[in-house]
């Protein structure tokens, strides 16, 4: 049955555990049957959604959602100048990139001058996120001649197999591989005053130390700007820098993973390693990139990919379509032409004021951070200890989808509400979340004391 394999999740439907109704136990029987055991669905009672619009999802009986967890949509459901695009093109070439066209190239200058002064030239396309770091890797141990990989603890790279070894955020059951070191996510939160550039530079020269004292010479550190995975860890800004000087001394690749902090998502930076006043080899980039339609890729310095251009011959028949680049166009205009990074720093700061002021009337609220449209509230169960409340962010994450706002939960305590709202956001609509879990923190207060 679905989400069986899901009782360590927070945010995830057990079968058994609420009440569906006959109609959704019906759907989620037939969908065990056909798609098997792998697939998860989220949410103690799962959402039947039929349409989306803007920031609204809308389920099967016509009730309206507010997506704030969905950031592949980044700007809003069904955005009409991306599925122009998309209907534009299809109607017109559907090609590969062994043919010529305008497009890619038009995406390639578009997306290089993002990264002014940075040495980054070259743009290669894939399908997805995970293939984009995927072929980020390929890169690297072509570059390097090595093959040892530092990430955070709680990381999420992606699902190919090669991946998932340095992805620890799929869980124990998913092998590290023995050229995989992790290293201690920056918690600023539960630092207590230290250093924090200076404890992740240090774990990061430790970790090249014992890859070194293994045999196996350091091919990259990749990381998520933003460390969403690991409980959106965005600041102090800056501290990133004597890590990546770290890597790049042992003759490895600095890889930045901006497939969820990219485009514009901070508010004050296109991307999220920008922050941090760092140069990567490689940046790679997803979901976000053509707003629901696949495609992702690289950027690349002329001297990672040099040797990898010569030795490796890459095509994918999908990545770089012509129907793909022009909704990704789409979007780096809309992004421009609508100041969407202006309203993620606005609207996004509002949000997060809102929610900080709630941690006056609410206990368990131990720290909310994040930059732009990326905001994470940590649960505690003591102020003092900062133990992470798990059970009370379940708790929060369904009792703020029955009230209309989606949400999910990240970190290693299983305890940081992780809100990616779309860029569009306004600030009316950034008022009905901290209402609502104004709301859902009562409530949830209230049933622990039934």
């Amino acid at each position: 049955m679905s989400g069986t394999a899901d009782l360590n999740m927070v945010n995830a439907y057990i079968p058994g555990r609420a009440d569906v109704g006959p109609i959704a136990s019906a759907m989620i029987a037939r969908r065990d049957a056909l798609l098997g055991p792998a697939y998860r669905l989220m949410y103690e009672r799962p959402l039947h959604i039929v349409r989306g619009e803007g920031v609204w999802l809308i389920d099967s009986e016509g009730r309206r959602y507010l997506d704030i967890y969905n950031n592949v949509t980044s700007l809003g459901h069904c955005h009409p100048a991306v599925t122009e695009a998309i209907c534009r093109q299809a109607q017109t070439l559907a090609t590969n990139t062994r043919y010529l066209h305008d497009t890619i190239l038009e995406l390639a200058e578009r997306l290089l001058a993002t990264v002014p002064e940075t040495g980054l030239s070259h743009l290669m396309l894939t399908c997805t996120g995970s293939e984009a770091n995927d072929l980020a890797y390929r890169i690297a141990k072509v570059r390097t001649g090595g093959t040892g990989v530092i990430v955070t603890d709680t990381a999420y790279h992606g699902i190919t197999d090669t991946v998932s070894q340095f992805s620890p955020s799929l869980g124990l059951t998913v092998d590290l591989g023995a050229h995989v070191r992790l290293v201690p996510a920056p918690r600023l939160y539960h630092a207590e005053g230290a250093d924090l550039s200076e404890r992740f530079t240090r774990d990061v020269e430790a970790a090249i130390a014992d890859l070194r004292r293994h045999g196996i010479k350091p091919a990259a550190m990749i990381v998520d700007s933003l460390f969403t995975s690991d409980g959106i860890l965005p600041d102090p800004a800056g501290f990133l820098k004597g890590a990546v000087d770290a890597i790049k001394r042992a003759g490895g690749l600095f890889i930045a993973d901006e497939v969820q902090p990219g485009f514009g998502r901070t508010g004050t930076h296109m991307w999220g390693f920008q922050r941090h006043g760092v140069v990567p080899d490689i940046v790679t980039m997803g979901k976000p990139m053509g707003n629901g339609q696949p495609i992702a890729g690289i950027l690349a310095t002329a001297d990672a990919l040099a040797e990898f251009g010569v030795k490796s011959r890459y095509f994918n028949t999908f990545a770089g379509n012509t129907v793909s680049c022009a909704a990704a166009l789409a979007v780096l205009e809309t992004i421009e032409r609508d100041r969407l990074m202006a309203n993620a720093a606005t609207v996004g700061n509002n949000l997060r004021d809102g929610i900080a002021q709630l941690a006056t009337r609410h206990e368990a609220i131990g720290d909310v951070r994040g930059t732009g449209m990326f905001v994470g509230v940590e649960l505690v169960s003591d102020r003092r200890s900062r133990t992470p409340d798990r059970a009370l962010t379940g708790q929060v994450v369904n009792r703020m989808r029955n009230k209309g706002i989606l949400l999910s939960a990240c970190a290693m305590g299983h305890n940081v509400l992780k809100i990616r709202p779309p860029l569009v956001l306004s600030a009316d609509q950034a008022g009905l979340v901290t209402e609502a879990l104004d709301e859902a923190l009562d409530e949830a207060k209230a049933a622990a004391h039934n």
